[in-house]
């Protein structure tokens, strides 16, 4: 891994590399449940059903990937620096708390496209920070009466445990701030030796004026910028947008030792001492929230290119913001909510579903109508491949390219090339989610319908219609270990938001069967719309009535029809 990341470099690197062994559209947005996706066409049909020798549809492997970037405010064509290789940088978490939705939703993104780059292909050096050295951490164990740096380190722990439960997959490294301190202030040297940066009181300032094309990335001018710090304006800064990088200590902070005297770095310089340690300071791609382009994205530019003149990241891009029930998420407002509490409720896949049915780039609304129907679509997807693969058997098959029907070759190459046209086009997730309806359809139809079941080479079609949804569902993020493990989950969850056991919906059930044997019909539709009421559906057929998770009747938005 080290190697890989290491070949990376860059010239114009003022410290000493580290080695990983020694380090601790306007909006897109989908409602559930999903119809076929007909938003989007193929640019270039790059999908074939090249093999079913192995009992299923391979994916394929175009590489024509186009990405929004920031710094240009249009779509382009991804080409990384290095044939074969991608340098990816995501600023991380600040950690003195728990993890926020919105949290969630940036790192999800970013999953998503490193998921993508390694499916096109691509060997990814996906770097991750953790800022452990700040204001608010400071701050936070102050009030607990506890060392910051090991208040840090503990949240760094939980939030790690998040992305665990979102199925995000580890990037190659995370380093720490408060590990590359010496990384840090040989920057900072630079910066100083280049002439971009000033001393006060043993305070380091950069310098905006000494810099021209600063607010390149946000597009704002110089003199409708505000200091880019977390704290308030300093009087002794030569212009007011001058941001700190490194700060001398205050009594009862943690310090280092520095040619300026005891301190630690300000917010923005490290995340360019970071990224520059193992991408080198020309990479493919800088990421984050969008509330990152200005003043840190903005800040980091400044200071990287400062240190470095052949300093260049190639794409920056930025997901978009999370509201709640269409306001802005703010502990002040009472709607602040942690990745923990809404996975207590809903499964962390039904979030991560969530998450991607709303293009990364556009505002996403969280609220529980959302929420639940993400939950009930997920549901629907993980029972339709659980009920496949009961069908299926334990049989371990073979098929050649022959031995299914042309029309369910059809229906698989039509997803295939939805999915490539769409995941192509800057990651339009909601636009495959979509196009997964059909194929799924296609699958309830084999194995429920009456003329389903007399479709000739019915296995064989519906083993390479759940291997071609399943292999999707990876490169999402979307595939579980277990079918049904993953539904018992979700029951169990939907159980928990009604606050029911199991055993309460079977003797309702029960209740509702003898009612309908006793042609107490009134009752029978009343028991029914008491569990609709609260989240659990009926399901009869001739076998009995089974439930399942779905949308509470209170939260369902009413239809609305045009005269």
């Amino acid at each position: 891994m080290a190697s890989s990341v290491l070949n990376l470099f860059k010239s114009c690197r003022p410290f000493t590399p580290i080695r990983f062994s020694s380090l601790p559209k306007s909006q897109f947005r989908i409602q559930f449940p999903l119809r076929p996706g007909k938003e989007t066409q193929s640019r270039r049909c790059f999908t074939t059903l090249s093999s079913l020798t192995d009992g299923g549809a391979s994916i394929s492997d175009g590489k024509e990937l186009w990405l929004h970037n920031t710094m240009s405010r249009k779509k382009e064509l991804f080409k990384p620096k290095i044939e074969g290789k991608v340098g990816m940088y995501v600023c991380g978490v600040t950690a003195y708390d728990l993890s926020h939705i919105g949290h969630a939703r940036v790192y999800v993104t970013f999953d998503v496209l490193l998921r993508y780059l390694k499916h096109l292909g691509y060997e990814v050096s996906y770097v991750r920070n953790f800022t452990d050295v700040d204001d608010k951490i400071i701050a936070r164990a102050n009030e607990l009466g506890e060392d910051p740096i090991s208040l840090s380190r503990r949240f760094c722990e939980e939030f790690n445990r998040d992305m665990e439960q979102l199925q995000c997959l580890d990037p190659s490294v995370q380093p720490r701030v408060s590990d590359h301190i010496p990384q840090i202030i040989d920057l900072i040297k630079q910066i100083l030796d280049n002439g971009y940066a000033y001393k006060v009181d043993g305070d380091i300032y950069f310098s905006v004026d000494k810099f021209p094309t600063y607010g390149k990335l946000s597009g704002r001018k110089l003199e409708d910028n505000r200091a880019g710090e977390r704290v308030a304006v300093d009087t002794r800064k030569k212009h007011p947008a001058d941001f700190a990088l490194w700060k001398t200590a205050k009594e009862g902070e943690p310090f280092w030792e520095s040619p300026w005297g005891r301190g630690r770095p300000g917010w923005h310089i490290e995340c360019s001492a970071m990224s520059a340690a193992y991408l080198g300071y020309s990479f493919d791609i800088h990421g984050g929230g969008m509330d990152l382009v200005f003043p840190h994205h903005e800040n980091e530019i400044a200071q990287s290119c400062a240190a470095c003149d052949s300093s260049n990241i190639s794409y920056w891009i930025h997901n978009g913001f999370v509201t709640v029930d269409s306001e802005k998420m703010s502990k002040s407002l009472g709607n602040f909510f942690t990745i923990r509490q809404v996975i207590d409720l809903y499964h962390p896949l039904a979030l991560r579903l969530f998450l991607m049915g709303t293009h990364y780039r556009s505002p996403i609304n969280y609220s529980d109508f959302l929420l639940e129907s993400a939950s009930e679509r997920i549901f629907y997807i993980y029972q339709t491949l659980h009920d496949c693969e009961s069908v299926l058997g334990e049989k371990d098959s073979t098929f050649g390219n022959d031995s299914v029907p042309s029309d369910i070759l059809t229906t698989i190459n039509t997803f295939h090339s939805e999915f490539v046209a769409s995941m192509s086009d800057d990651l339009l997730t909601p636009v495959t989610l979509a196009a997964m309806s059909e194929p799924l359809k296609t699958i309830n139809d084999l194995i429920h319908t009456r003329k389903g079941k007399k479709q000739a080479r019915r296995e064989e079609s519906l083993k390479a219609l759940e291997t071609t949804i399943r292999d999707v569902l990876t490169i999402l993020g979307l595939m579980p270990t277990s079918y049904s493990e993953v539904l018992e989950q979700l029951k169990e969850k939907a159980l928990k938001r009604a606050g029911l056991e199991e055993e309460d919906v079977l003797q309702r059930v029960q209740e509702r069967t003898d009612a309908r044997k006793n042609k107490e019909y009134e009752r029978s539709d009343a028991i029914r719309k008491d569990l609709a009421s609260v989240g659990i559906a009926l399901m009869d057929s001739p076998e009995g009535t089974t439930w399942r998770p779905a949308i509470p009747l209170a939260l369902q938005e009413p239809v609305t029809t045009t005269p």
